[in-house]
């Protein structure tokens, strides 16, 4: 894979770096918000790593602006290990995972491993449930009412949901889903109320419904 990595941690940065070229992966590193964004911009990647506190531009900001200018390559963004709420940020602006620094390289490398495996497992381009259309190249949900861009883990998700209608699935098999070997179930909280927020926004005609810790696409 090619990875545009942004981090203004130069050490941490030669240590990354080096680590995903051993890996096999192709790595630009950069420095700061700005030079990510425009590196991003004028440069095709199968993913990047953006840590949030950048100079210049903050890696959420980066992403942001990635998603307006419609460049949906997998992000994970690097956090510090308290902030909360810079984790929700980013997912709510489009990110696909997310790690807690100080971080061990093998959880990153596995991580861009798991983004990597999903980007080559959606076989299927479209899905249709109900009113509601699911591009997974895209990453784009439509309805008669709308459309909007999910991050590529919302489209997991989604494209699993509507391939097996009505089924409920546990929290775990969900997390697989979505990539990560996390065991904490938040994960499949957060990005189960983001999609439920989304298909309310375009009046979808399906639902997700959760039972005690299980979840599943209806229609209404």
């Amino acid at each position: 894979m090619k990875i545009l990595y942004a981090e203004d941690e130069r050490a941490l940065s030669m240590a990354v770096t080096e680590i995903l070229k051993m890996e096999g992966h192709e790595v630009h590193a950069v420095y700061d918000g700005q030079e990510a964004l425009d590196n991003a911009l004028k440069n095709s990647y199968d993913a990047a790593v953006f840590d949030i506190m950048m100079p210049k531009m903050d890696g959420v900001s980066v992403l942001e602006e990635l998603r307006r200018a419609q460049i949906f390559m997998p992000v994970i963004l690097l956090t510090a290990k308290a902030e909360v709420e810079d984790r929700i940020l980013g997912l709510r602006a489009g990110a696909d995972d997310y790690l807690a620094k100080p971080f061990a390289m093998g959880e990153l490398v596995a991580r861009i491993d798991a983004l990597a495996r999903r980007k080559e497992n959606y076989v299927v381009k479209n899905l249709s449930a109900g009113n509601v259309e699911l591009d997974c190249e895209d990453n784009r949900v439509t309805t008669p009412m709308g459309s909007l861009v999910l991050s590529s883990k919302e489209t997991a998700l989604l494209a699993h949901f509507m391939q097996n209608m009505d089924v409920f699935f546990e929290a775990g098999q969900l997390l697989s889903v979505l990539g990560t070997d996390s065991e904490d179930g938040m994960a499949v909280r957060l990005y189960t109320t983001y999609l439920k927020n989304k298909l309310r926004q375009i009046r979808a005609d399906i639902v997700i419904e959760q039972k005690a810790d299980t979840y599943r696409i209806t229609g209404k």
